[in-house]
């Protein structure tokens, strides 16, 4: 039996752009590059409408390819010797001390976030923001499901370890 769904792109779009944004946007952690991504990634998506056969697929390949695109971004824009973090400070800096502190811990979290591995950052972003199960991101990324919870492990491990020592002024203030 043919697939009765018809995908609407419009309809897509609209659905799927804060996901298909937020998700560039925590990969690159440069607010101008999450939008290229992702219009990218829309373009992508009206190219090869005709291939998608559900709701689901739709989500799925949309997440596969903003997370492909964003890796790809991030490896055409490293700066060898460069510390990412420094380079995130210096691009966007911190938050002003009047916005409050939870802004400002949300900022920091990100900016941490934006340092870990490009595998592990991909990993723990589609679990704790998309909310996939190990096995959903092995198939978005393309990997053994051992090496996705292998990078969750490792990356929340590095994540924690860095806040620690990045977010001291968040824990003495509690």
């Amino acid at each position: 039996m043919a697939n009765a769904w018809k995908p609407d792109f419009e309809q897509l779009v609209e659905k799927h752009q804060s996901m298909v944004f937020s998700l560039a946007l925590r990969m690159t952690g440069d607010r101008g590059l999450a939008e290229e991504i992702a219009q990218d990634a829309f373009l992508a998506l009206d190219k090869n409408l005709r291939s998608i056969e559900s709701p689901e697929h739709a989500l799925f390949w949309l997440r596969r390819v903003t997370m492909s695109r964003a890796t790809d971004a991030l490896r055409r824009r490293r700066v060898r010797g460069m510390d990412l973090w420094v380079e995130i400070e210096e691009r966007h800096g911190l938050p002003a001390e009047s916005s409050g502190a939870g802004s400002r811990l949300g900022s920091r979290l990100e900016a941490l976030l934006t340092t870990l591995p490009e595998a592990q950052r991909a990993a723990i972003l589609l679990r704790y923001q998309e909310e996939l199960t190990p096995e959903e991101i092995a198939a978005a990324l393309d990997a053994p499901l051992a090496t996705v919870k292998s990078h969750l492990q490792r990356g929340l491990k590095l994540l924690r370890a860095k806040a620690e020592s990045h977010l001291k002024e968040f824990v003495r203030g509690m």
